[in-house]
């Protein structure tokens, strides 16, 4: 009977996938959205952590989140609101049709998102709050999600800008600008 030979295994190392340049990374599909209030003032919130964090002052942001494979972007915009704010009473009021991009600042790709993206491409959409200000939970927020805002509170549209880190805030002008119309009072109803 002929001799059975073992075959080596080849201790040779694979090439390492050539990593991509900033440049040639993707952009994250999320949602954002602009709640507005019956007094016509903007939902924000300040920003637990990150590694977008920069300074003390450009830690507010309005709700936003990730779009899941599959998913379509207002579900996917409804979802996050619930996950960072527990707010559910809401009305769509509008949104931009676009897709707005922002290219997050190279210095700190790395640790945002593992590293796997550049930016984020961003569906936004308008929200009336149509609740009552005691729905709203950042502390222990919809489906046991980890909390991302330290605090809330009501700002005037066109301070949203001002409050945002700055590779954000041409998205945040945008969305001002589009959505202003939608940032008035609403009258009380007569008794």
């Amino acid at each position: 009977m002929p001799k059975k030979t073992k075959l080596k295994k080849s201790k040779a190392k694979k090439p390492k996938a050539k990593k991509p340049t900033f440049k040639e990374l993707p952009y994250r599909p999320c949602a954002g959205l602009c709640v507005i209030n019956r007094q016509g003032q903007v939902f924000v919130g300040r920003r637990l952590d990150g590694p977008e964090h920069i300074d003390a002052t450009h830690v507010w942001q309005m709700p936003q989140g990730g779009i899941d494979k599959g998913e379509e972007p207002y579900p996917a915009a409804l979802r996050e609101l619930r996950e960072e704010t527990n707010i559910k009473s809401v009305k769509r009021l509008g949104e931009i049709k676009s897709w707005l991009t922002y290219d997050i600042a190279a210095a700190i790709a790395s640790r945002s998102w593992n590293g796997n993206y550049r930016g984020q491409k961003q569906k936004w959409f308008a929200l009336l709050f149509t609740g009552d200000e005691r729905e709203i939970d950042i502390v222990t927020p919809a489906g046991g999600h980890k909390p991302e805002f330290g605090e809330w509170r009501w700002v005037p549209m066109e301070e949203l800008p001002g409050l945002v880190v700055p590779f954000k805030r041409k998205i945040y002008e945008r969305v001002a600008k589009e959505f202003a119309k939608y940032a008035i009072p609403l009258k009380r109803k007569p008794r």
